[in-house]
């Protein structure tokens, strides 16, 4: 089931939005121009692991936040960006610019650290703006209930194009996420198994879930729920 776009429009364009979508493109050519010695180092200083984080030592913090913005290869980055172009408009909308990007960079260092606890002592560096997308989807989730997520589904040789509500989706992504999150556990490979760092979008999505509320206090719109997104 692919997303194709969703049926909230934004009353505003989205600037930080757009400028992250960006600034993850860039980082990822910067890669793409590296040679492959250069960017086994750069993915290892930049990304965030356990081995390398020390709670004594604040100059070992900082890849909690320049790890999201590194992608392992092109499917990573594509359909990552794809989630954020799709979602993070209206979050970016309803919370307004500047608290949207305070919230994205929080929701990465929160799914950053989620991913370090779940996986004590590896080296295996955590890199993709996975996390902070899913605190995104999560503010989207209470944001927008009544929204509907137009989905490609493809049936034997025929696509199908389907509504699908967004709290079905994301709430169906979630669950996926957990299970895989907790059988990680029990794996040889320890949180991250099959380089996916299951814990990371978990706890990027409860992070959002929990300050979707708080981050758009004081504003115009209504928090929780507003009718003024929804022509239907």
């Amino acid at each position: 089931m692919l997303p194709i776009r969703d049926t909230i429009r934004s009353k505003s364009f989205p600037l930080v939005n757009t400028l992250l979508i960006v600034a993850n493109a860039f980082v990822f050519f910067i890669e793409l121009s590296l040679p492959a010695d250069q960017l086994e180092r750069m993915l290892t200083v930049f990304g965030a692991s356990s081995a390398r984080f020390d709670l004594s030592n604040p100059l070992t913090f900082y890849p909690l936040v320049t790890y999201m913005f590194l992608h392992g290869g092109w499917l990573h980055i594509i359909s990552n960006l794809w989630i954020l172009f799709i979602f993070g408009d209206n979050v970016e909308d309803r919370m307004g610019s500047a608290r949207y990007l305070v919230f994205y960079l929080m929701g990465g260092i929160a799914a950053g650290l989620l991913q370090i606890f779940a996986s004590p002592g590896s080296d295996m560096p955590a890199i993709g703006a996975s996390g902070a997308i899913a605190a995104v989807m999560g503010a989207y989730f209470v944001y927008f209930p009544r929204a509907m997520v137009i989905s490609l589904v493809p049936i034997f040789f025929f696509a199908w194009f389907v509504n699908v509500p967004a709290v079905l989706y994301i709430g169906i992504w979630f669950v996926t996420q957990l299970f895989s999150g907790v059988a990680s556990l029990a794996s040889a490979g320890g949180a991250a198994a099959g380089g996916v760092a299951w814990w990371a979008h978990i706890g990027g999505f409860l992070f959002g879930v929990l300050l979707a509320y708080p981050m758009c206090i004081g504003k115009k719109t209504a928090c929780w729920y507003s009718d003024e997104y929804y022509p239907w």
